[in-house]
This record gives structure tokens, sequence and C-alpha cells, in this order.
């Protein structure tokens, strides 16, 4: 069976289609635009023709299927979709770049093994070659059986989301979980049943468009090595973790994530990172993967010396995403003042000085506070 699909439009009509089609594929669970729309704005609409979809029974799409399908099916209905796309944009048959997150993900593998002249690029987070398994799915459904998915809402703010993401942005989590809260019960368990058949890990290496796996460092619905394993099992695939991360990277980190896409689909620095991809790749794996999951110090405390390490050096460049990340991985206001102050005396005034005119402007920034001046 092919399940009915629901397109949601993030680009404004005007000049939309002269910009590269992307489509976006959502987390179960979750609906296009409580997934999406901060990535979105964030820096994919003035770029793209950006177009998200629900699953039947989530978000905008009221369909109710009434039979099982396959996750090969439902790759099928959101290719349906695409085509209505392409034809309205007089590109019959033509290509578009892909970003998904987790189920949208596995529908993303499928999509460049079905079709693989059709998705130029795509970006795959939280997501597997495999997900859970055929028990992890069937209790999964039972619970939904029994209190249908309002009873999984406890459970997934657990699992969803970084460390103090829920207590810093109630409301994005809030409507995240509302999502759930409203998605249909019957819907919601026959997706579980097709990702409970979901696996394609004996045919990554068929897969030749270029492939960026994004990982969230705090995921435990599809960990790190779930990434890690597409971007090694593909032709050309990349890998890079998102520290402070856990399954719903857009919402999480949609400023992060929204470069991450338009980098890789557009190779805004092509030459640079041709050339340095190695190093790039080194980086990203030792730096904020394999050091960072170390049980010798936590993450606030390898966050507050990273800090320390950037203000002494003033590398200013890199303070802004560190001081970021640091926010959502749990560390306070307080304690980012007090480390700076700190630098004050030992690293000197200068440097100090502008760390807290870019500390400041990212605390204003994540909070939602108007920026101070």
């Amino acid at each position: 069976m092919i399940p009915s699909i629901t397109a949601v439009r993030m680009t404004g009509a005007r000049n939309r289609a002269e910009l590269p089609l992307l489509v976006l594929g959502p987390s179960l669970g979750t609906s296009a635009t409580t997934l999406w729309t901060a990535a979105a704005a964030a820096g994919l609409t003035d770029v793209f023709d950006v177009v998200a979809w629900d699953l039947p029974g989530h978000g905008h799409n009221r369909s109710a299927p009434d039979e099982p399908f396959t996750m090969a099916e439902l790759a099928t209905g959101v290719l349906r979709v695409v085509d209505d796309l392409v034809a309205e944009r007089g590109e019959v048959g033509g290509g578009f770049a892909y970003a998904g997150v987790s189920v949208g993900g596995a529908v993303g593998l499928h999509l460049l093994l079905k079709t693989p002249g059709r998705v130029s690029s795509a970006v795959l987070l939280c997501t597997g070659a495999r997900l859970g398994d055929e028990a992890s799915w069937a209790d999964r459904i039972e619970r939904v059986d029994a209190s249908g998915t309002p009873g999984l809402v406890a459970a997934s703010s657990e699992r969803w989301f970084g460390a103090g993401f829920l207590e810093r942005e109630r409301e994005t989590g809030s409507a995240l979980l509302n999502a759930l809260r409203s998605a249909d019960d019957d819907a919601y368990v026959l997706v579980c049943g097709a990702l409970a058949d979901h696996d394609v890990r004996n045919r990554l290496a068929e897969i030749r468009v270029p492939v960026l796996a994004v990982a969230g460092a705090e995921d435990v619905a599809a960990p790190p090595e779930k990434l890690r394993e597409i971007a090694e099992g593909v032709k050309d695939g990349r890998y890079v973790e998102l520290p402070g991360v856990a399954h719903l990277a857009p919402a999480e980190a949609p400023g992060t994530v929204a470069r991450l896409v338009r980098e890789h689909v557009l190779g805004d620095s092509a030459p640079t990172i041709d050339f340095s991809r190695e190093f790039q790749d080194l980086i990203t794996q030792s730096a904020s993967g394999d050091l960072w999951s170390r049980p010798g110090l936590d993450r606030g405390s390898r966050a507050l010396i990273t800090l320390t390490a950037l203000v002494a050096r003033g590398r200013h460049e890199e303070l802004e995403p560190h001081v970021r990340a640091a926010l959502r991985s749990g560390l306070g206001e307080d304690e980012i003042r007090e480390l700076l102050l700190q630098t004050a005396v030992y690293c000197g005034v200068p440097d100090a000085s502008t760390a807290f005119r870019i500390a400041q402007r990212v605390i204003d920034e994540e909070s939602g506070r108007p920026a101070s001046r």
C-alpha cells in the first residue's frame, strides 16, 4: 500500500521557482512545522524552495491508512508528492535535495536506493540504516494500543532532547510534544511497523550520491554509531556530530543544521572543504566526538575548559558556537559569567572583554531576550 503524504510549503511564493528544491522529512511523532520551521528560517528558505512533508496521521496529514505499508512504500508516497511539486515548477522528473530526521532519514535512504538519479544530495540526521529491532517496535506498538500516543510523551521528553533543552526552549519542546500527543494512534502504529522491517545496512554501498550523516551526541534513539555506519557505508559520505543535541537536531540546533544543509547541498565553501576535508573530518571526530565522550570529565567541565582555551588564545571566531553548545549542554549563564571573569585576570582584559560581548549576544539569542546594548 502507498500511504498518502501531505506537503507543507515553507518558502513564500515569491521567486521560489527560481530556487533549487529542498525536501525535508520528519521524525516519528513530530510534524513538519514543529520540527523544521526554525531551521528553515535560519538560512534555508532564502536559498531553497523548501517543502517539508508530514507522515500519515501527523501534523497537517490527517489521512489514516487502513493497512500496513513498508518503508519503501512510504518513500514512494513521498516521491509522488515531489513529482507533483517538480511538475508545478515545470521540471517533470527533475531532481531535488533531501534532508530527513529519524524516519525521515530512513525514507531518504530508500529514495537514494530507489531513485538515485533524482536525489542530488542528502543530509540524513539522527537516523540509521536500521533503527531499533522488532522487539522494541512491538513494545512501542503495545504501549500505543494501551494508552495512545499521549502515553509516549513522558518517555519521549527524555529521549528526544539534549540536557537542559526543555528548560531553555519550553515553547519549542511543548510544540513538539503536543504534535506527538495529537498524532493518530493507528497511523503511528503503522509507521512503527514499517520501521520494524527497515534494514538497508547491506545496501549502503549502492548509494553514490553525496551524503552528510549528522548525529546528536546525546541521541539514544539513533546513537552516533548509526550515523557513522551510514557515512562509512555509502560511496561518498561524511559524518558530523553535534554536541549537546539528542534526537531532534533541526529543533535543538536550527542554525547549525541549516548551515550544514546549505553547505552540503550548495557547496558554499567547496574549494576549502574539498582541500581540507580529511582535516575537517579528523577534527570533527576527535574534538566533537571521541574526546567529548570520554568518561573522565562531564560535558559541562569540558565546555568550561574549551571556552577558557579559546579566550586565552584569542580564538574569538570559534567562541560563539562553543558558548552556544555550552548553554545547550546544561551550563548556566552564571557559570559562563564566572568563567569569563576568571579569564579577565589570567588571560587578559581585552580578550575577556571581547569574549563577554560574544557570550552576551549568544545568551540573548538562546534565551529569546532582546539583544543587550
